[in-house]
C-alpha cells in the first residue's frame, strides 16, 4: 500500500483532550472506528463514521477489518497499543506499512510517573487473560512490579498470592482510572489487603518485600528438591543443574521432557525466560498430573503435559529445539523418534542410572556422536553419632547436537 489506511490510536482516560490534533483528525475521517465500548465512549465527540465494538473473541473482527483494506479505518486502544495491547494482534495480520500507530502514555508510564519509579527498573506484567501464577518467578525481594489487572478482583487475588509465597510485607498500590478525572491510588500491605470499591480499570504496583526467613525462587538452575512434589522420580538438584546447562536453553525455544516424572527439568527450563515453551511427556497419569501441579506452584503453568507412553506420545507434537530423556530410555525406538523430531541444530540430552540405560547411550554415542559424562554426587549424612558422605546413584549423561 502506498499509504497507511489503518490508524491505531491509543486513547487515555482523558479522552479526546489527550489526543494530538493529527490523531483526532484520523478518528474523525475514518469510515469505521473499532474499539472497546469504553474507547468508543471516550472518542464519541470525534466519531463521524460507523462505530463497532470488539466481538469476543476479538479475532472475529479481523475478516471485516481486512475487507476494508485501502479505506480509512480507525482502531482505538488503551494507552500504547503495542504494549500488552491490540497492536500485537493487528501486526500479525497487517503489514506495519499499512498502519499509522499513535500511542498514548501507557498505564505503566503513568504509574511510574505517580510513584516516582523508573520504568526501566520495573517488571511489567499483564493478567488480562493470563494466569496469576506468572508472577511467582518474579518474586524477588527489593524488586518492583507493575501488573495490569483483569478486573476489580485481581488486586485482592494478587495480594493473597503474595502473602502465601512469603511476600506479605510487600507494599501493594492499586491505581485506578489513571490519567482521567476519576483517578485514585491507594497503598496497603499484601498481608493486610483490605481495599474495597476498586474500579474494574486498575493497575497494581508492588514493591516486593519478603517476610523474615523467606525469599523468592533462586535464579540459578537446580532449585531445591523440596520445592517439587514427587514420588522419588525426581532429577536431583545437582544433576538437574548440570542437565539444564547441557540443554543450553535460549529464549523462545521449545523443550520435550520425555519421561518427565515430577516435571522438574521442564519447569526449570520454563523459568529461564518468559518466552520458553515446554512439553512434558509422562506415561503414568498420576505423575503427569503431579508435574502439572508442580508447574502451577512454581509459576510455570504454561507447561503442556502429555500423558502417554513415548515414543507413541511424541507423534504430532511440534518440533523441539531441545530434548531431554529422563525416563523410558530403553523403550524401543524412543531415542530414534526423539532424534527424528528434533530440529536441526537442536540438542538432545539423556540421563541414565542403569546398566541397560548406559548400554543404550553407548550405542547411540557410536551411532550419532556427542559425548558421555559421569555425574557423581555424595551428600553428608549421619552414621550413628558421626558423619560421612553417602553417594547417590551415579548418572551417565549423553549430550549430542543435531547437525
Amino acid at each position: 500500500m502506498s499509504a497507511p489506511w489503518l490508524a491505531v490510536i491509543g486513547i487515555g482516560e482523558d479522552g479526546v483532550a489527550g489526543l494530538a490534533p493529527a490523531a483526532a483528525a484520523l478518528v474523525t475521517t475514518a469510515g469505521l472506528v473499532l474499539g472497546g465500548a469504553r474507547h468508543l465512549a471516550l472518542a464519541a465527540p470525534l466519531i463521524r463514521g460507523e462505530r463497532q465494538s470488539w466481538p469476543s473473541p476479538m479475532t472475529d473482527a479481523l475478516p471485516g477489518l481486512l475487507a476494508r483494506r485501502g479505506r480509512p479505518t480507525c482502531v482505538l486502544a488503551s494507552g500504547d497499543p503495542n504494549w500488552f495491547g491490540v497492536g500485537r494482534l493487528l501486526a500479525a495480520h497487517i503489514d506495519p506499512a499499512e498502519m499509522a500507530v499513535w500511542p498514548a502514555p501507557s498505564a505503566f508510564s503513568l504509574a511510574c510517573a505517580r510513584l516516582g519509579w523508573s520504568l526501566q527498573d520495573v517488571t511489567a506484567l499483564s493478567f488480562c487473560g493470563r494466569p496469576l501464577d506468572a508472577v511467582i518467578p518474579r518474586l524477588q525481594p527489593g524488586r518492583r512490579l507493575l501488573c495490569l489487572s483483569a478486573d476489580q478482583g485481581t488486586p485482592a487475588a494478587l495480594a493473597k498470592l503474595l502473602d502465601a509465597h512469603g511476600f506479605g510485607p510487600s507494599a501493594v498500590t492499586v491505581l485506578e482510572a489513571l490519567g482521567g478525572p476519576q483517578e485514585r491510588w491507594r497503598t496497603v500491605s499484601a498481608a493486610g489487603f483490605d481495599l474495597t470499591g476498586i474500579a474494574p480499570l486498575n493497575l497494581v504496583a508492588v514493591a516486593l518485600a519478603a517476610a523474615p526467613g523467606r525469599r523468592g525462587l533462586s535464579l540459578a538452575g537446580g532449585l531445591d528438591d523440596a520445592l517439587f512434589e514427587h514420588d522419588g522420580q525426581l532429577t536431583k538438584r545437582e544433576v538437574r543443574a548440570v542437565t539444564l546447562s547441557s540443554l543450553a536453553p535460549n529464549a523462545g525455544e521449545l523443550l520435550w521432557d520425555i519421561g518427565c516424572g515430577s516435571g522438574a527439568i521442564a519447569i526449570e527450563w520454563l523459568l529461564r525466560h518468559p518466552a520458553m515453551a515446554a512439553i512434558a511427556v509422562e506415561a503414568q497419569a498420576e505423575r503427569a498430573a503431579r508435574a502439572a501441579r508442580n508447574a502451577l506452584a512454581l509459576g510455570a503453568g504454561r507447561l503442556t503435559v502429555v500423558a502417554g507412553p513415548a515414543p507413541q506420545a511424541l507423534e504430532g507434537l511440534p518440533a523441539p529445539d531441545a530434548v531431554f530423556i529422563g525416563g523410558g530410555l530403553t523403550a524401543t525406538g524412543l531415542v530414534e523418534a526423539a532424534w527424528a523430531g528434533l530440529k536441526p541444530g537442536g540438542r538432545l540430552v539423556a540421563n541414565s542410572v542403569t546398566l541397560e540405560g548406559d548400554a543404550v547411550l553407548a550405542a547411540q554415542l557410536a551411532r550419532l556422536g556427542g559425548d558421555l559424562t559421569r555425574i557423581g554426587v555424595a551428600r553428608l549424612d549421619r552414621i550413628g553419632g558421626l558423619h560421612g558422605f553417602r553417594p547417590a546413584m551415579t548418572v551417565t549423561q549423553w549430550r549430542v547436537a543435531k547437525p
